[in-house]
């Protein structure tokens, strides 16, 4: 008897600079065999796929098209990339009254179709946008996932890895708490290929403002960012779907983390084809844990102003 196997679908909503950089990061690395761009803008998300599509020949078997809501009905992974972007010199923050609501408008439209999937968010400001969705979802908090510091992760440890002239995979480092302003590099528990990294305060210091600032840099220069983003969530689709139980610094719900509780930030977790499988807690330093608790304010002042009745 001939077994039938599922396609795996992952829906991209989105066809900006984000969500078409990570359509095509996707289809390159064939993380699935279906790949859907949906977007209010239906040209743009149209001329987005039919390119890729005819990098077929030269690229391998995906599938891609331009759809609707309906078609996030089977897809194992939901990504939000839709918003407002951030123009240069803006905060993430300012963002926050418009993105909330049309975060909220397309996670109505994705349940409405989708119960069993994870639903992955990017759009900024991501931590309070990721709550915002859970909240509107009803699902488990594990399949509703923010990107986090995985980027503000990635960020730090090319700094460091250009500093000691070493590769970056070779560098382990932290960042966590918002995907923004309030991050925490976690310089305590960062290594290179086991041995902690020793500096002055004052480099330490110019690094950490360089991974915080690292996207107003980029936004000035270009107006967007893109690759880097791209594939961060290529990144975490993939831990999903192979059910890797990767540790990765994704923005979660947190309960009692150093103290910490109803809020979503990024820590490390473990993540899985289930999402987030649990979450681990990284030791910090007294400075540390007080810029998190900072962090984890902020973020929840910020969760209350679009989420109180």
């Amino acid at each position: 008897m001939q077994t039938i196997v599922k396609p795996r679908r992952i829906a991209v909503v989105g066809a900006g600079a984000v969500g078409s950089t990570t359509a095509y990061t996707l289809f390159l690395r064939e993380r699935a065999t279906e790949i859907v761009l949906v977007d209010n803008n239906t040209d743009k998300a149209r001329g987005e796929a039919l390119d890729m599509q005819h990098g077929r020949p030269f690229a391998g078997g995906v599938k891609v098209w331009s759809g609707d809501y309906r078609d996030c009905q089977d897809a194992d992974i939901v990504i939000v990339t839709a918003g407002v972007s951030q123009q240069p010199g803006e905060t993430r923050q300012a963002l926050l009254a418009r993105n909330a609501t049309i975060v909220q408008h397309i996670v109505q439209e994705v349940t409405r179709y989708n119960e069993t999937g994870i639903l992955l968010i990017a759009t900024n400001p991501v931590d309070v946008l990721s709550y915002v969705a859970w909240r509107t979802s009803g699902w488990p908090t594990q399949r509703v996932i923010g990107s986090g510091t995985v980027l503000d992760s990635a960020r730090f440890r090319h700094l460091l890895g250009e500093h000691f002239a070493v590769d970056p995979r070779s560098v382990h480092a932290h960042v966590i708490g918002e995907h923004g302003d309030t991050e925490v590099p976690v310089w305590s528990t960062t290594n290179v290929a086991g041995v902690p990294v020793e500096l002055p305060g004052t480099q330490k210091a110019d690094i950490s403002a360089k991974t915080r600032d690292a996207a107003y840099d980029i936004i000035m220069a270009k107006g967007y960012t893109s690759y880097a983003i791209a594939l961060a969530l290529d990144r975490i689709c993939a831990a999903i779907l192979h059910d890797e139980h990767a540790v990765l610094n994704v923005s979660t719900l947190l309960s009692d983390y150093h103290g910490v509780s109803d809020v979503y930030m990024g820590v490390p977790c473990v993540v899985g084809r289930q999402g987030v499988e649990r979450v681990v807690t990284l030791p910090l330093a007294d400075a540390e844990l007080r810029n998190f608790r900072h962090s984890a304010q902020t973020l929840a002042a910020r969760i209350r102003s679009v989420t109180s009745e």
